[in-house]
Formats: structure tokens, C-alpha cells, sequence
């Protein structure tokens, strides 16, 4: 995944070690199609083929669409002082209007969807989407934005998703990242968003050090590792691991009971925070039945 790096301090780093930049900043040129090649490895012989090769092809669309496309509107000087000042995200997502790159950015998505091969359930649901008036669609946008995907409407939203991924990574991409910091644990610095996973990066600088990935721009920021992601806390953390599979843990809270992904570059550079979170739904799966619940938040996995 290609980045751009910006430089902050990390407590978690000693001091004979380089510091890990705060933030690495989205490509959207390189996301999206390096995502879509991790989905179709990925499902080579897994369970869940179908629906990774479905992925896999939407990420593609979401890579392809962007040639061409309207620029975003400019964020005003002063949003961007004030959310400094308040230590808030300069996107607002709280807030979000359509601008004409949007606008372009989801109907471009919806027409070339629309060629893939996808179960009927998904057909059905890119047909409404696409007959859906402003009104709905503004609900289904605001619902994605919120992290309150209705699990009855899932198919739906995963189209909207997919366009609002590439639309926040392309506003992301174009931030300071000097001008970055930390708005809290859990939240994205660029766009508040809720982190996917966690990955220990492969870097011969500050090898092994800790980034939360953003599950709606695309953002990966320097945490603190053996520190829960969702409350904080840095007591009776544990990781749990399915067999064989150690290159991706569930780092377990026993404060809040939840748990987030860590995934391990050291161990396997190809893995990607949303599609390696899809395909290890078994781990998921292992460790709700201890009672810890999902803290990563991913748009393709609502109800599990």
C-alpha cells in the first residue's frame, strides 16, 4: 500500500529507535487495486470464494473509476484551523454534503458494478441503489458515514461503501499529513473513522511498529502497541490466534470486551486490512464464542 509519511512522536518506540511517522496518508491509485489482488489471492480454495471474488472485482471498479474524476472540493482554511485547534478530523464526515466528485464518483461505481459477476442478492440490491432518488441515497451515504449500516440493508450500503472508500481516500490523500494529530483512541486523524485492523508494519526504519488502518479513507496512524484500540486501556490485553495463522491475531480487552485484528507485515507483507479481515472470518468467529465483541469496523462484514 503506498503512503505518504509525516513525522510524530510515538511513545511505544525506545529511544535508540527512529520514531514511526504519525500518519501514512492513502494513494488511492494503489489502494484499491492492491486490494482487489490481495481479495482474488485470497480466494484461491477459501470457503468464501464467491464473495471474495466479488470483492475483489467491486475493489477493481473502485481502482478503475477514478481516471478522470471531478476534484473535490477545496476544505476551507478554516476548517482545517479549526479542527486543529479542537483537535478534531479536518473531514468531516459528521457533515458530509455531496460535491460534484461524489456525485460522479458513486454513479461511475453503480455502471461499472453493474458488469460484475455477483451473487442475486447483490444484483438485486445494485438495482435498487441505482433506482434509489436523492433522499435515499443521502440516508444510505449518512448511514455508512455513522458506522450504522442496518444489517437488513447490507447489500445495499456496500455499493454506497465502496464509492464513499474511494471518495474519502482521494480527500485524504490530499491533507498535510504535518498538519495531523491524534483526535482520540479509535478515531481516525484525517476523518474520525473507526479502524478496520491494526498492522505491525515491515519497515526497516521502525520495523514492527503499530498503525490503525481507517475503514473509510484508507489512513493508517502510529498506536501504541499492547494498547487496547477501542477504550485505551493497557491491562489484560491478551491475543488469541487460530492455528497456523499467527501472521493475524485478535488482540482481546478484558476491560471493554472487545477485540481488533492485528495483522503482521514482518510475517507477510501481502496483507491487507479489509480484504485479510473478510477472509479471516473464522477468527471472528473464534473469539466471540470467549465473549470479547468486534471492535474493527469493515463495511463488507456487517453482521458478523
Amino acid at each position: 500500500m503506498s503512503s505518504v509519511d509525516s513525522t510524530a512522536p510515538d511513545p511505544s518506540v525506545v529511544s535508540n529507535i527512529p520514531t514511526p511517522p504519525f500518519v501514512r496518508l492513502p494513494d488511492p491509485n494503489q489502494l484499491f487495486s492492491v486490494r482487489a489482488a490481495r481479495f482474488s489471492s485470497l480466494a484461491e480454495g477459501h470457503e468464501l470464494a464467491p464473495y471474495l471474488r466479488f470483492l475483489s472485482g467491486l475493489c477493481r471498479v473502485q481502482a478503475a473509476i477514478q481516471e478522470g474524476l471531478p476534484e473535490p472540493d477545496a476544505i476551507a482554511l478554516e476548517t482545517l484551523e479549526r479542527a486543529r485547534q479542537h483537535t478534531m478530523p479536518p473531514l468531516d464526515r459528521g457533515h458530509f454534503t455531496a460535491d460534484a466528485a461524489f456525485t460522479a464518483t458513486l454513479d461511475r461505481l453503480l455502471v461499472a458494478a453493474a458488469d460484475l459477476d455477483m451473487p442475486a442478492q447483490a444484483r438485486i440490491a445494485l438495482e435498487k441503489v441505482t433506482k434509489a432518488d436523492a433522499d435515499g441515497r443521502t440516508r444510505m451515504v449518512e448511514n455508512v458515514l455513522a458506522e450504522a449500516i442496518p444489517v437488513e440493508a447490507l447489500a445495499e450500503h456496500i455499493f454506497l461503501a465502496a464509492a464513499l472508500q474511494v471518495h474519502f481516500a482521494r480527500l485524504a490523500a490530499r491533507l498535510d499529513p504535518k498538519s495531523l494529530q491524534s483526535v482520540g483512541d479509535g478515531a481516525c486523524p484525517s476523518c474520525g473513522g473507526a479502524p478496520t485492523a491494526t498492522v505491525l508494519i515491515n519497515s526497516p526504519q521502525t520495523p514492527g511498529a503499530r498503525y490503525c488502518s481507517c475503514s473509510l479513507c484508507g489512513t493508517l496512524w502510529n498506536y501504541v502497541r499492547s494498547k487496547c484500540t477501542l477504550c485505551g486501556s493497557t491491562r489484560k490485553i491478551l491475543f488469541q490466534e487460530i492455528e497456523g495463522a499467527g501472521n493475524i491475531k485478535a488482540e482481546t480487552c478484558d476491560d471493554c470486551h472487545g477485540y481488533m485484528k492485528v495483522l503482521n507485515h514482518q510475517k507477510d507483507d501481502r496483507l491487507d486490512p479489509v480484504a485479510d479481515d473478510v477472509a479471516t472470518l473464522g477468527l471472528d468467529l473464534l473469539v466471540r464464542e470467549l465473549g470479547f465483541r468486534r471492535g474493527g469496523v469493515n463495511p463488507f462484514l456487517i453482521g458478523y
